[in-house]
């Protein structure tokens, strides 16, 4: 890390982590080594960066960033959130066994049933709203524990401490996908989770113009095998959309902030609205997860989901097609707002039992509130949901 920052309050970290003047003009913005390859004195003998698959300056200010805003030791930048997701996967070896998280974003389901599956590894899935439904499917060959909180739609909320307590007891790892939350409102590292996993495409990033994925740790072992799979397999990140994240994240307290005001005003609006059965934000006081998520998160998010009183297909995507601000479209975490039918687009790889089961009706929307004015959010839900 370019300078230590651990003793800084989270909005100062957000500015200064991973980065520092350019050694040689001054510049305050890290430079894009926008170069495949590095020249060296003689074989092997170069200043730390011989190919950018392995490594690449631009990248390492990015990681050196993230590590330190979650409060962890060791970052790894990669393509896509998704490919943070295989890298961690790729830890295992056949016959290993995953306990996953029941409700969680449809790619990682897709990439665990339809690829890894193959391959060997096991994969079971609990509600984790209660980390004792995890117990169940522990055994010898467990040795990883995936979850997400909030999770992706429903906003159900895990106690991370609690569930890390559990992977120790039985050895596993603990991997958290803080994509939601960000690191501005909670940091998993510091409830006990091993690994963190971020779609940095999302908050991060913070204006839907770069994919990007990342995952930080704190032991030093877990970052040398993580690093040979992301060097070995050349899921990595462009120095372009490196810096477009580092730009980033040094707004993600001032965005955050809005998304959380304009969240907490939309989902109070929802829930007034006749047309409205069911709003999922973790921030009401009767939210089943509402004391775990003010024990572990600064504030509440601006993601939320809701349900129509009319639950017909017909009239969810006459909602979905009429709102004129806020735009129908995958991803979430960007400046803009967002509306989402699940069943249809992120969530359309988890066959309809199991979303179900799971809670993920066919008709639920899913929010993703940017920072626009609220007035102008509140008025174009208002006129959309009629």
């Amino acid at each position: 890390m370019s300078q230590n920052t651990s003793s800084y309050n989270i909005a100062t970290k957000l500015i200064h982590a991973g980065v520092e003047p350019d050694k040689e003009t001054g510049a305050i913005m890290t430079p894009i080594y926008q170069t495949s390859t590095f020249a060296q004195s003689a074989p092997g003998v170069h200043k730390g960066y011989d190919y950018s698959r392995a490594g690449n300056p631009t990248r390492a200010a990015l990681e050196n960033a993230l590590a330190a805003i979650e409060n962890g030791q060791y970052g790894l930048a990669f393509s896509s959130g998704v490919a943070a997701t295989d890298a961690v996967i790729k830890l295992l070896t056949p016959g290993d066994e995953v306990i996953a998280a029941s409700d969680m974003y449809g790619g990682t389901y897709r990439l665990f049933s339809k690829v890894f599956e193959k391959f060997g590894i096991k994969f079971h899935y609990a509600d984790m709203k209660d980390a004792e439904n995890i117990r169940p499917f522990i055994n010898d060959k467990t040795k990883l524990i995936w979850t997400e909180t909030p999770t992706n739609p429903l906003i159900n909320i895990t106690d991370i401490e609690a569930v890390a307590t559990v992977a120790k007891s039985c050895g596993a790892w603990l991997c958290v996908d803080n994509t939601f939350a960000s690191p501005y409102l909670q940091n998993p590292l510091d409830f006990g989770a091993d690994i963190v996993l971020h779609s940095a495409t999302k908050y991060l990033g913070g204006h839907s113009d770069v994919v990007l994925g990342a995952l930080i740790v704190n032991n030093k072992d877990l970052y040398d095998q993580l690093y040979f799979i992301q060097k070995s397999t050349g899921a990595v990140p462009g120095p372009q959309d490196c810096f477009l994240v580092l730009r980033g994240i040094k707004t993600l307290h001032v965005r955050m902030d809005r998304h959380c005001e304009n969240g907490e005003k939309i989902a109070n609006f929802l829930r007034s609205h006749p047309k409205v059965k069911t709003v999922y934000w973790c921030g009401f006081e009767d939210h089943p997860g509402y004391e775990v998520a003010k024990k572990q998160m600064r504030k509440f998010g601006g993601m939320l989901s809701f349900e129509l009183t009319d639950e017909s297909i017909e009239e969810v995507n006459r909602v979905l097609s009429s709102t004129k601000i806020i735009t129908l479209a995958e991803s979430l975490g960007g400046v803009e707002s967002l509306i989402n039918h699940p069943a249809t687009m992120t969530h359309a790889s988890i066959p309809r039992e199991e979303r179900i089961k799971n809670g993920l009706s066919d008709y639920l929307i899913r929010l993703s509130i940017g920072i626009e004015d609220i007035n102008d959010l509140i008025e174009d839900l208002r006129q959309a949901i009629g």
